[in-house]
């Protein structure tokens, strides 16, 4: 396993290569949109692979290696220009930065673009805060009380969680409350909620309670696959509530208010 701390160089001031993920690609373009509006408020520089697809995560949590490699080198192929890769998912981008070492460890041709890839990709989140320095984006919203959802691979595998909450809390007319069960899966997992999907539904039921029960009028989460199966659940349950990208939440307290 590679060491983050001493092998990611500092990505301050050098032009982002957006990866903006499947899902958020197909279902949650918005949150790609807010992705852009964040980095151009703070001066960056957005680039966006148009060749761009799957990071191959899929295929790679199914056993299917030769496929995840085919689908990875398509993504290294586009991303072979960056100098920063910035995704807004800790599920994505924790299988560059810590999957595709692995899955190119015995392939000479591509492991050095391997190891490439994983030192310069970052999470939204972590970027600004971890690589920018930059905990407070100015934004301002209506009162507003949130809670956070911590997906699992960003949490687990990338330390995230403290970078979007202190985002969140320095947007001025926000409010942090806690969603009980805040660390529990909620029954995506990709291929996990299709192979199980009883044990996917009755996960999924567990943090649905939760979120009605929270004193939030809004849950936040860094991944939109997490978004996309809790808003699910909402939604067939009739409940009101719902769940919002992190990236859409810092977008929408930049924009002025009427």
């Amino acid at each position: 396993m590679m060491t983050d701390e001493l092998l990611r160089p500092s990505p301050k001031y050098k032009p982002v290569s957006l990866f903006v993920t499947c899902i958020v690609d197909m279902i949650y373009p918005g949150t790609g949109v807010s992705v852009v509006e964040i980095l151009e408020h703070l001066g960056v520089e957005v680039r966006f692979p148009l060749s761009q697809t799957c990071c191959g995560q899929p295929a790679f949590n199914s056993g299917f290696q030769d496929d995840a490699k085919t689908v990875a080198k398509q993504f290294l192929t586009a991303f072979a220009g960056a100098e920063v890769i910035v995704t807004p998912s800790g599920s994505c981008g924790s299988m560059v930065r810590h999957y595709y070492p692995e899955l190119f460890a015995d392939d000479p041709e591509w492991r050095d673009r391997a190891n490439w890839a994983a030192s310069i990709t970052w999470e939204l989140t972590e970027y600004l805060v971890d690589g920018l320095g930059i905990t407070d984006l100015g934004a301002k919203l209506p009162p507003t009380k949130v809670a956070f959802h911590h997906a699992c691979h960003g949490y687990r595998m990338m330390g995230l969680g403290p970078q979007a909450e202190t985002l969140a809390g320095n947007i001025d007319g926000v409010s942090m409350t806690e969603l009980k069960g805040w660390d529990q899966c909620c029954g995506f997992g990709g291929t996990f909620s299709v192979k199980m999907p009883e044990i996917s539904g009755a996960m999924l039921n567990d943090k649905v309670r939760n979120i009605n029960a929270a004193d939030a009028d809004v849950i936040i989460t860094g991944d939109a696959s997490c978004l996309m199966q809790m808003n699910g659940g909402l939604t067939r349950q009739g409940s009101t509530k719902r769940v919002m990208h992190i990236a859409n939440l810092l977008a929408q307290g930049l924009k002025p208010t009427k």
